[in-house]
């Protein structure tokens, strides 16, 4: 394929005022959704983190696993079961989580993050006591009765250990699993996570990948540039609702936590971390305070 070279300098020259602005600045995020199971784009994805850790962002990656989690507990026997989107996970399910989060899942992201010339580091909320967690308890009245086992809510964070691999130029790769005070491990939903280690690091930037194209008027229309209250009005109006839902609320409690902007993006598209954070027409929904 024959590339203009003038086309080329003037995608460079697009991208070098974001790159100014993020030099030095954490992005924290969320990986999952297509872009974690399909081959070409798990191999762009990687390529995106380490440009931008070459120009000079600290990128910092939670990602998710619920597939591979699946897939796992069907090949030992072991029935899923879901109540209000959340895994019930009980004691030999965890030990599952634990093996695919931690282990397996995480090490395939920091091999080919450092397959592309990265320098990965591989961590769950475990690791350094990064990430304090309690039991989830159900809010709503008719399920206070059902017992999600231990899947868990963050308590607090400390970033020390994540800190500590930014300055030395090291990229994190972290697994969401906490533990609580009494040494219990749990599972934790990765966009949560994500938001509060965004909020904790005083991030520059929340990304969280998924499997649409963002936030959809009722037209169908992408929306993006929102502000916090023009988020509110559209989740009141019910524009905002059912799986979305719950993505742009964690994006919003970071902006309302400090995070400068939050962005949903489409994980299905190639390259779509650089496209969003270097390019001016970017891949999706940003929220900003």
């Amino acid at each position: 394929m024959t590339v203009n070279k003038s086309s080329v300098a003037e995608i460079l020259v697009e991208a070098l005022p974001y790159i100014q602005a993020l030099d030095r600045k954490t992005v924290v995020i969320k990986f999952g959704g297509n872009a974690m199971v399909d081959e070409a784009l798990k191999s762009s994805f990687a390529q995106d983190i380490v440009m931008l850790k070459q120009v000079g962002v600290n990128p910092v990656i939670v990602h998710g696993g619920g597939p591979q989690i699946g897939k796992l507990l069907e090949q030992i026997g072991k029935e899923s079961r879901f109540i209000e989107g959340m895994r019930v996970t009980d004691h030999e399910t965890m030990d599952v989580v634990e093996m695919v989060l931690g282990g397996l899942v995480n090490k395939q992201i920091v091999s080919l993050i450092n397959s592309h010339g990265g320098r990965a580091v591989g961590l769950t909320g475990k690791d350094g006591g990064m990430i304090t967690a309690c039991k989830m308890k159900l809010g709503k009245a008719e399920l206070e009765n059902q017992d999600l086992g231990q899947v868990g809510e963050v308590e607090s964070i400390d970033p020390a250990v994540v800190r500590m691999l930014e300055g030395d130029h090291f990229i994190p790769v972290i697994a969401p699993i906490g533990v609580g005070t009494d040494g219990t491990s749990y599972n934790i939903n990765a966009d949560i996570v994500a938001g509060r280690l965004a909020s904790v690091l005083g991030a520059e930037k929340l990304l969280l990948l998924t499997n649409t194209p963002g936030v959809l008027d009722t037209d169908g229309k992408l929306l993006t540039g929102l502000s916090m209250a023009e988020t509110d009005r559209l989740i009141a109006e019910g524009i905002i609702h059912g799986g979305m839902l719950p993505k742009v609320t964690c994006a919003l409690d970071a902006v309302k936590s400090g995070v400068k902007t939050s962005q949903i993006i489409d994980g299905r598209v190639r390259h779509s971390v650089l496209l969003e954070l270097l390019t001016d027409s970017g891949v999706g929904t940003l929220i900003r305070s």
